[in-house]
């Protein structure tokens, strides 16, 4: 899993060290392979649950837009390769694959940032979990907007999940978090994802990274019903 995304992935807010991806998390889906995602239609595809991994290792297009439409409205990113060239790569294929339809926005902290990228289908996150990629070097600010992969504490474990810096977070580029692209329409709308749950388990009342990686969006739905969601996300001209 990644920095943004559970227990053991790290980022600075302030002077605290918030725990974004843990390493301890399973992945692997509570109910086994037939495992299905609350919420989902149809289950996901053969190219989510078994990622193509030569596929996986082909150059994005030096930048791109991703039209993103949410339960809250619509914003878009632009990726720049030049910035983070394989944290870009796999943010395209994962678009490409439609990895994002249906994702909560499960971790967002008003003032600091909004977490996504763990599947609601637990067959998806299991998939997933051991494709990470290695680092890139932090070649652009943490700056309100820009959007970034979440880490653990320890090197080269980024994989699905990203963040939307709501602030100058400028104390995440010591840290190795490299910025993929930013936000250039609908940042009001990323302003107002559902943020009331607060820091995820077991810091605060949120949910549980672990719970979502084993129980998808079935979990979601049950306790945390006010998360807003992706619906959809593809790359556009």
């Amino acid at each position: 899993m990644s920095l943004l995304s559970g227990p053991s992935r790290f980022v600075t807010r302030a002077s605290m060290v918030v725990a974004l991806v843990s390493p301890s998390t399973s992945c692997k889906p509570a109910g086994g392979d037939n495992a299905a995602a609350g919420g989902a239609t149809g289950g996901a595809s053969t190219a989510l649950t078994k990622p193509d991994t030569g596929a996986l290792s082909k150059p994005a297009p030096d930048s791109f837009k991703v039209a993103v439409e949410t339960s809250k409205g619509n914003f878009t990113i632009l990726a720049h390769r030049n910035w983070s060239p394989r944290g870009v790569d796999r943010f395209y294929h994962l678009v490409e694959l439609g990895y994002f339809d249906d994702v909560r926005f499960f971790r967002v902290l008003q003032g600091f940032m909004a977490q996504f990228g763990l599947s609601g289908d637990p067959r998806v996150n299991a998939a997933w979990e051991p494709l990470s990629i290695p680092d890139d070097s932090v070649k652009q600010s943490n700056k309100r907007g820009t959007v970034t992969f979440a880490k653990m504490d320890q090197p080269n474990t980024r994989s699905t999940q990203l963040f939307i810096n709501y602030a100058d977070n400028a104390n995440l580029d010591a840290m190795g978090f490299s910025p993929i692209g930013e936000v250039i329409d609908g940042m009001a709308v990323v302003d107002s994802l559902y943020s009331a749950y607060g820091e995820g388990a077991p810091m605060g009342g949120g949910p549980d990274q672990g719970r979502i990686a084993s129980e998808g969006n079935a979990y979601l739905t049950q306790n945390f019903p006010k998360l807003d969601f992706i619906r959809k996300a593809r790359i556009v001209p």
